[in-house]
């Protein structure tokens, strides 16, 4: 088999549609667009959201919510999400994305105490909530806070 035998499978590679090209195309005439009205004119048709003159969803329905532009997103993650780790490993934000356990684009991350953690880690972090710190203590482990 060489480069010239290559072939596309079938029906990946379809024909562009010519309209208004005669009418032995079949497109002709009209080129497909009926008989007068608005889309059959050029620049024709009606906006995104335009429901006929009626008054469209997007303005019946109330607004609600503010999100700020200076607030940062906090990621958190729950002590037993932490035992995936080696016993002794100092775990911060770039072991975090390391592991997969948080996205690259994060900047935040607090430690919650939602589970059990059985072996000392630990953990160089800015925020961590108390009974979390309480439950890495317990096991042995210890906590540096960053700030």
């Amino acid at each position: 088999m060489d480069l010239s035998q290559l072939v596309p499978p079938a029906g990946s590679r379809k024909k562009k549609k010519r309209v208004g090209r005669g009418t032995g195309s079949g497109h002709g005439g009209t080129a497909c667009k009926g008989h007068k009205g608005q889309n059959a004119r050029s620049g024709g048709g009606v906006r995104d959201g335009f429901e006929g003159g009626q008054m469209p969803l997007s303005r019946r329905l109330p607004k609600r919510g503010f999100k700020s532009k200076l607030c940062k997103d906090i990621v958190t993650l729950n002590v037993e999400t932490l035992n995936g780790f080696e016993t002794g490993v100092t775990i911060d934000v770039e072991q975090l994305k390391h592991s997969r356990l948080i996205k690259n684009s994060v900047e935040r991350v607090k430690i919650l105490g939602a589970g059990e953690i059985d072996h000392p880690l630990t953990v160089k972090i800015a925020m961590i909530s108390s009974g979390a710190r309480a439950k890495i203590e317990a096991a042995g482990g210890s906590i540096i806070e960053v700030v």
